[in-house]
């Protein structure tokens, strides 16, 4: 696709330098235990130019780490000043050398991301203006192909966040928090996508299913619930929005079989309540679970064994924390973050699980 003037113009002046993007961030000193925390390590920005919320960082096999901005037009126009298009933002950090740059707009409202086994950047594209499908897009052509566009002819809701076992089958959930779109589904559940293409859904039991990940042993299927009880927040007015309550605000973890199926829902694994709790979630080499928590009173990133202990605490101040994504190969000991309108990262002392399958491909 050409790209317009404008959307030149935007590119060339939010690309940043590494030199002016890699900033310490302004978040308190993370805490907990050495065996995940270097305690000479800072969190630093990368990234600070998008609108409404950024999402989904996704480490790539051409050295850069891909994230998206969710936004509306409208807001974004009167928040930032900016022309930002309906549909989102879907962008690229060049480890390397620092540069942001805009890899496609609109990205059809893509949320949460990964690198599948063929190297293909799949996204779980939502509504409000989004394409409520999960897509591949080769990231050398930007050739995009849709995966998955309904579940028994009808539309999703709005596919929100993904996962990948070793058998190359992609794990995604399915709520519903701002879009006009009419709701096809009965449930906002949770779907596994075969590498045939055929889709299944696995959960039913999860009120609002967000952040999904996969044990390394492959044996456990987290699910994060954020039930804000909201289908559609951009046309509640303030006012309303403030009546709220939190439903279910959990991680729950499900019995993962060798088929792909899940058995009987464990007991929860952590609750928030009455505060707001789990989005993206991702898991270490030893099996922790990292969840970007989007508790207003003490926003971070908080690491739990698979029990559901506490282990660690990454504060990100003041901004509310979506999601996070361990690097590859060298850098797989560097957890990047997405949080308010930002990307950020910090290393560790822990490394991100990598699937033999991710290892030995080129």
């Amino acid at each position: 696709m050409r790209l317009t003037l404008t959307a030149l113009l935007l590119t060339a002046l939010l690309a940043a330098p590494a030199a002016q993007a890699q900033q310490r961030a302004p978040f308190p000193r993370p805490t907990g235990s050495a065996s995940i925390l270097d305690p000479g390590q800072r969190v630093q920005r990368l990234f600070n130019g998008g609108c409404v919320l950024t999402e989904g960082p996704a480490a790539g096999p051409d050295g850069a780490v891909y994230f998206t901005d969710i936004n509306d037009a409208n807001e974004c126009t009167n928040r930032r000043a900016r022309n930002f298009p309906a549909g989102g933002l879907l962008w690229r950090h060049d480890i390397a050398s620092g540069r942001n740059t805009v890899f496609r707009r609109p990205s059809g409202q893509a949320n949460g991301l990964l690198f599948d086994f063929q190297e293909r950047l799949i996204a779980a594209e939502g509504a409000n203006n989004g394409g409520r499908v999960v897509s591949a897009t080769n990231v050398a052509t930007k050739r995009r192909t849709m995966l998955a566009a309904a579940f028994e002819r009808r539309p999703f809701n709005s596919p929100n966040d993904l996962a990948l076992d070793r058998q190359g089958r992609i794990y995604f959930t399915d709520p519903r928090y701002n879009g006009a779109e009419p709701l096809s589904q009965p449930l906002q559940g949770v779907y596994r996508l075969d590498p045939n293409g055929r889709v299944t859904r696995i959960i039913i039991d999860a009120s609002k299913p967000n952040g999904v990940a996969i044990s390394p042993d492959q044996r456990t299927l987290y699910v994060a619930v954020n039930d804000n009880g909201i289908e559609d927040g951009l046309r509640l007015t303030e006012a309303e929005a403030e009546r709220i309550k939190n439903v279910d605000q959990s991680i729950y973890a499900y019995p993962l079989r060798a088929d792909g199926t899940v058995g009987e829902r464990r007991p929860r694994l952590v609750s928030y309540l009455p505060e707001a709790g789990p989005d993206g979630m991702d898991v270490d080499a030893a099996g922790n679970l990292y969840v970007a928590v989007r508790d207003e009173n003490a926003p971070g990133i908080y690491v739990y064994t698979p029990r559901g202990r506490r282990l660690a605490r990454i504060p990100t101040g003041r901004e509310l924390p979506t999601n996070m994504a361990f690097g590859r190969g060298a850098n797989s000991n560097v957890l990047y973050i997405t949080a308010g309108f930002g990307l950020y990262r910090l290393k560790l002392n822990a490394r991100g699980y990598e699937p033999p399958e991710r290892t030995a491909s080129p």
